[in-house]
């Protein structure tokens, strides 16, 4: 399939896109990493609740922690904004940020060199968590050979400025639709990992609790286990003073196999569901706050209840 054809107007404005990422990526790059994560944070925390997506992390937070006193609901929304920035900005870094730089403790890194070691494929997954690049850095400098699950963004020239910056710590990108099942598979079945995002909001799957609301979320990781046999490996991170982190690889998610494929599935979802919203309760500054998680039901019951 040809190429689409974009006008001029388009193409400009990319290229100036990517000459402002280029300026931007070049000014934070000069900086020491504290230095650049510290001003993400101020970046947050100032002019995060001035947009409009403020409301939405607001909103999440209502949905999520009803009974939360509202001065603690105001002080993670500051706290989200903080983590997100700081993020954003170490994301224009993370070659400083690879388990060689003594800034990330690894629980459980004696599963990753077993995964290593043995060459098994295994199917890897996370959430928004703190500084989420962290897990597939630390997945392979471990030695395993993985397929990162990737969105390009909208602009090539910044999506291939971006695969750029993630090959210096060895990422090799794919751009999936959907939930990527067709490349998923390719790897699969050459014997390699994958890991997969699984906390944000995915139209086409299974509705399954979070936070005691139903939430469509992709069941990819599922299916995928349940074909290949493969093992479901949950990583979380938790940021810690001094632009530091902690990763742990938790024990594997058990997949129920009991032949009723689309109970299964769904059961699956919810046991990925269920460890995603266990890690957001444990550290909830550090999740990703803005995503519209739920349907929109939830948040027009939300809006009603104000009323």
């Amino acid at each position: 399939m040809a190429e689409p054809r974009h006008s001029l107007l388009q193409r400009l404005v990319w290229r100036l896109e990517a000459f402002a990422y280029d300026v931007v990526v070049g000014l934070v790059r000069l900086m020491p990493l504290e230095t650049a994560s510290n001003l993400g944070g101020w970046v947050g925390r100032t002019l995060g609740p001035l947009t409009g997506t403020h409301k939405t992390a607001a909103d999440n937070l209502k949905i999520a922690f009803p009974n939360m006193p509202e001065a603690e609901r105001r002080r993670l929304l500051d706290a989200q904004w903080d983590n997100t920035m700081r993020t954003f900005f170490e994301l224009l870094m993370m070659d400083r940020l690879t388990p060689a730089s003594g800034r990330l403790e690894i629980v459980g890194e004696e599963k990753l060199e077993e995964i290593a070691r043995t060459g098994e494929p295994v199917i890897f997954i996370s959430g928004h968590f703190a500084n989420w690049e962290l897990m597939p850095a630390a997945i392979l400098a471990a030695g395993i050979t993985c397929q990162i699950t990737y969105r390009p963004t909208n602009n090539p020239h910044v999506d291939a400025r971006i695969k750029t910056s993630r090959a210096r710590y060895g990422v090799e990108l794919f751009a999936p639709k959907g939930d990527g099942t067709r490349e998923l598979v390719a790897a699969l079945g050459r014997g390699e990992c994958v890991a997969l995002m699984n906390d944000q909001k995915y139209n086409p799957g299974p509705a399954v609790p979070f936070f005691d609301e139903p939430a469509h979320t992709a069941p990819g990781a599922t299916r995928l286990a349940l074909r290949f046999g493969a093992r479901v490996v949950p990583m979380s991170a938790q940021r810690l003073p001094g632009v530091r982190f902690k990763l742990v690889v938790h024990d594997p998610i058990p997949i129920p196999d009991t032949g009723d494929k689309a109970g299964d599935v769904e059961r699956g979802v919810a046991a990925i569901s269920a460890f995603i919203e266990a890690r957001v309760r444990e550290h909830p500054d550090d999740w990703f706050w803005v995503h519209k998680r739920w349907p929109q039901e939830v948040y027009a019951r939300l809006r009603a209840s104000r009323t």
